[in-house]
């Protein structure tokens, strides 16, 4: 019996490792379409190019946070802002977004591109937040911090679900740090090599 367990596991193991080796290219090809169109759509659609990408790491209560943030140009190679992902803890685990910035630090979109939130409650972030909806932020500019009204703010929280609204605003108030502190050539717009 022991020996059909463990042969079980054995042959179970390198099935495992070779879906595992299958699969690995496709879902990597998946998550950069997704990454693709997540900048399109938080930039506001149109013809851009990500001119540059930098990585900003910045320490908040000592806890060590990367960001990435996409520079953008349209086809005749103006500014058009920055795409920034930024990640943050929220009631059910990690909060990954993508948030676009224009220029002037205005927010132009969002998207989630990773949550681990109740379905029905804190997983609402992903509309909630929109244009038009009820805790709408675009347009809004995060140089003052962007605050839930329960928390004395200008927005509002996901009904049932404010510990979810404080981590995707905290999540976008960082992503708008990391942006401002990239350096930007004045000459091109784009960010300075390292």
């Amino acid at each position: 019996m022991v020996l059909v367990l463990t042969g079980v596991a054995v042959i179970t193991g390198f099935v495992l490792a070779f879906v595992n080796d299958i699969t690995k290219e496709p879902i990597a090809m998946q998550k950069k379409k997704t990454l693709e169109d997540g900048i399109k759509t938080v930039m506001g659609g149109g013809k851009l190019t990500v001119a540059k990408t930098d990585t900003v790491v910045q320490t908040d209560k000592g806890k060590e946070l990367t960001y990435i943030i996409y520079q953008t140009k349209d086809e005749n190679n103006n500014d058009q802002g920055a795409a920034v992902e930024s990640t943050t803890s929220g009631f059910g685990g990690s909060l990954k977004i993508l948030v676009g910035f224009n220029p002037q630090g205005e927010i132009l979109g969002y998207t989630l591109l990773e949550h681990a939130e109740t379905p029905g409650l804190g997983a609402k972030a992903d509309n909630w937040f929109q244009k038009g909806q009820k805790g709408d932020i675009i347009g809004k500019n995060p140089a003052e911090p962007l605050t839930v009204s329960k928390d004395g703010g200008q927005i509002d929280a996901i009904t049932a679900s404010t510990i979810t609204s404080r981590a995707f605003l905290l999540a976008v108030n960082n992503a708008y740090k990391a942006y401002k502190v990239t350096p930007v050539d004045g000459m091109s717009g784009a960010t300075k090599q390292e």
